[in-house]
């Protein structure tokens, strides 16, 4: 598969399927061993995250002030959502009396259509507390997608969804890493990619002397100890 230009990443994944599958076959007595396990995964290289520091996360969001989509950086770099998540999110999860958002579910379009996933685990399925800035800007983006709704009229499609496109339809991953790329270029940001901005949030939450604990939970990890290890490059100057 590596010859075949597959990525490392890839390769380990479905080394680790067939291992997983033969392993079922063997304590089902289908099979006499397992012979994934003679072979070796290739390991992956690390890729160098790439994230903003303070004074870049602020350029964004001057550039992005006005956007129609001005609210989902905020909320990308403010409560670190994962793209999927933040296009899946319906006002149903958002409380903006109570400053809260409810993370349930995840958006992924292919071919057949829209599909809503939930969290693969308990901890992908989490609330977080909203600052006062968030909420003001969610409250003129929902003001927004009203007016919006008006305008279309008819052709609107009601899908609840918080980030839409303007007739109300699901946001097509590649249509908004085009508008955020066309928007660190008016800022005259370096090139990073729309997860980034979760880097971003954890990278600035953990340098302000947040808990690793709180960032954890914010961002639904598995564990503390996976979140050290991910945002380890940021801990040395916090000693």
């Amino acid at each position: 598969k590596i010859d075949e230009g597959l990525a490392e990443r890839t390769v380990e994944y479905i080394h680790a399927t067939l291992r997983k599958a033969l392993g079922q076959a063997v304590k089902w007595q289908l099979v006499s061993r397992n012979v994934a396990e003679a072979a070796t995964a290739p390991r992956p290289r690390k890729r160098e995250m790439m994230a903003f520091d303070r004074e870049q996360a602020r350029r964004l969001l001057d550039a992005a002030r006005g956007d129609r989509l001005e609210a989902l950086y905020i909320l990308a770099m403010t409560a670190g959502l994962r793209q999927g998540e933040l296009l899946g999110l319906k006002w149903a999860d958002l409380d903006l009396e109570g400053g809260t958002l409810s993370v349930r579910r995840s958006l992924r379009i292919d071919k057949d259509g829209a599909h809503y996933t939930e969290g693969k685990r308990d901890r992908s399925r989490r609330r977080i507390e909203l600052g006062a800035g968030t909420v003001g800007a969610l409250r003129t983006h929902r003001k927004r997608q009203v007016e919006e709704r008006v305008r279309y009229g008819g052709l609107w499609e009601d899908h609840s969804l918080v980030f839409c496109q303007k007739d109300g339809r699901p946001v097509r991953r590649w249509n908004l890493e085009r508008e955020f790329y066309n928007l660190l270029k008016s800022a005259s940001l370096p090139k990073i990619t729309f997860h980034g901005l979760r880097h971003t949030c954890a990278s600035l939450m953990l340098l302000n002397n947040t808990s690793a604990k709180v960032v954890s939970e914010m961002l639904g990890h598995a564990d503390v100890a996976f979140t050290l290890r991910v945002y380890s490059h940021v801990l040395p100057g916090m000693q």
